[in-house]
């Protein structure tokens, strides 16, 4: 499936995430950001990034984002934005850095595209291939680049999301596009 993956997307390149025991550079720019950025061509390797949610997501630090999600109005009540907080998925304690670079063919541990619905369904529809089972994902709206799309794929499980207020926000990715993230052993 790698080989046709690339042509998919309109624009940019697919993204390979890797989980590294090398020291990386501390930056201001969002984890979102540094994704679209290595989209069209920049690579990072990075130890923390911007984004509070981001951190608590990929492993930095144990802060539940739920105050921020109900101090930003996205939830009725502080019971829902914490109920939202607790069912991101999150890596394990980050103990090295994280490399992002536009796909070259090397090994990834998460490959991240930017997909019009049409063509991410023909990823799903590549993963129903073999055993003809429907594909599960869930996705809250939130964190979809560094949770939905990173730490879900992380675990082995491909992950496809609408986006996140924040992402689509910071990063620009269209209106019109899909986030997939899939795992290196289901490519």
């Amino acid at each position: 499936m790698l080989k046709n993956i690339p042509a998919l997307m309109d624009k940019g390149k697919p993204v390979s995430v890797v989980f590294t025991k090398e020291e990386g550079e501390d930056t201001d720019l969002l984890y979102c950001e540094l994704i679209q950025k290595a989209r069209f061509g920049e690579s990072f390797l990075i130890r923390e990034q911007g984004c509070s949610v981001g951190a608590y997501v990929l492993g930095d630090n144990d802060l539940s984002p739920g105050d921020y999600y109900y101090e930003s109005g996205r939830y009725s009540d502080r019971t829902a934005a914490g109920n939202a907080a607790s069912s991101l998925h999150r890596l394990a304690k980050k103990t090295g850095a994280i490399s992002i670079s536009p796909y070259s063919g090397a090994d990834f541990d998460v490959l991240l595209l930017f997909l019009k619905p049409e063509r991410a369904m023909r990823i799903v529809q590549a993963f129903a291939y073999h055993d003809g089972k429907p594909v599960e994902f869930r996705t809250g709206g939130t964190a979809s680049v560094c949770s939905e799309c990173t730490a879900c794929p992380a675990d082995g499980k491909p992950a496809i999301s609408f986006g996140c207020k924040g992402s689509r926000k910071h990063s620009g990715y269209q209106d019109d596009e899909l986030v997939v993230g899939i795992p290196f052993g289901l490519a």
